[in-house]
């Protein structure tokens, strides 16, 4: 994640002209230590990321029909509580109840949910004005559809950043992204 991050912090800074920190939207955090989505956030809320503030995380099952699961409770008592007292994060069901960003400070999406759903989320979080798109992998069911996602996103000047990891880096291939 720091080094996808650091792409991302490096282009806050060349948009802004600044040092401006971030505004990040994790859609799709997952449970304590075990979603990939959680390990992003985690970095974000302890700083690991200077250029980056954790402000809203939408996880569409543990606070909403999962909520009342074993594992919606233990989302609600270690992530939620946690990450609300220690960084002020509030936390969403649905995407439609984040607020409008705030004007001039960029806004990050870090897009970690299912695959099957990253191409519709990818639209929303771009709809809903992330200026900058961090897209976990795979990111899209078939590379046609990531394609379109590509397509989509550089039509409207959104750079989208793929995560990968590390152990497979150098099998890496570029997918178009980001020209």
């Amino acid at each position: 994640l720091h080094q996808g991050l650091d792409l991302v912090g490096h282009y806050i800074r060349t948009m802004s002209q600044s040092e401006a920190v971030a505004e990040f939207i994790l859609v799709g955090c997952g449970l304590f230590g075990r979603g990939m989505g959680w390990y992003h956030g985690h970095q974000l809320v302890s700083g690991a990321v200077s250029s980056a503030k954790l402000a809203h995380v939408i996880e569409p099952w543990f606070l909403g029909d999962g909520r009342d699961t074993e594992a919606g409770k233990n989302f609600q008592e270690l992530v939620v509580q946690k990450w609300e007292q220690s960084a002020g994060v509030a936390f969403h069901a649905d995407l439609d109840s984040v607020p409008a960003p705030t004007p001039g400070v960029p806004r990050v999406a870090l897009i970690s949910g299912r695959t099957a759903d990253n191409p519709r989320l990818l639209r929303a979080v771009i709809s809903h004005g992330a200026s900058c798109v961090y897209l976990e992998k795979p990111g899209a069911p078939t590379v046609a559809e990531l394609e379109e996602m590509g397509a989509y996103a550089a039509a409207r000047g959104v750079p989208v950043y793929m995560g990968f990891n590390k152990n497979v880096r150098e099998r890496a291939v570029y997918m178009g992204f980001n020209k």
